[in-house]
């Protein structure tokens, strides 16, 4: 049988890089993290904790332009905490994922701070990744509401 470690990742959504600290502090030292985000305050907080680590690249720039025109190495697992990625360019994204690879999803449960009609949103998400073929899904009711795909071999 296939395996592949996941030794190159994405996260879109780095934020000041919370979620991005958690899946640094679980790589080996052949892992590498690509982590995106458009807002270059955020960006520069987490450049200044993670900049001079030679396995993470911090890349600021519009998530949807990056994902459409990134032509690199696949991945072995996406984290998805963005609306690109998430809610636009799915179909880019899930195209990104090695066979045997994870794609990672969250907020996914209803939340008291949603705005009118995201509900809707995800549950239209939801449905569309329920339709996938290609990927094995699990919902997890933990946290906010966690999805786990698997990219099929």
């Amino acid at each position: 049988m296939f395996y592949r470690l996941c030794r190159n990742k994405l996260t879109l959504g780095t934020g000041t890089g919370l979620s991005l600290s958690w899946m640094i502090d679980g790589m080996d030292s052949e892992s590498r993290i690509t982590s995106v985000d458009n807002d270059p305050e955020l960006s520069e907080i987490a450049e200044s904790f993670f900049g001079n680590n030679e396995r993470v690249k911090i890349i600021c720039a519009d998530g949807t332009e990056w994902i459409r025109n990134y032509g690199g190495d696949k991945f072995d697992l996406v984290f998805a905490d963005a609306w690109p990625g998430k809610y636009s360019d799915i179909e880019y994204v899930l195209d990104l994922i090695h066979e045997g690879g994870f794609y990672i999803i969250d907020d996914m449960q209803t939340q008291a701070n949603w705005p009118e009609g995201h509900e809707d949103k995800v549950d239209n998400l939801i449905e569309y990744l329920e339709r996938r073929e290609d990927f094995t899904l699990t919902k997890m009711n933990w946290s906010t509401g966690i999805i786990l795909m698997t990219r099929k071999f």
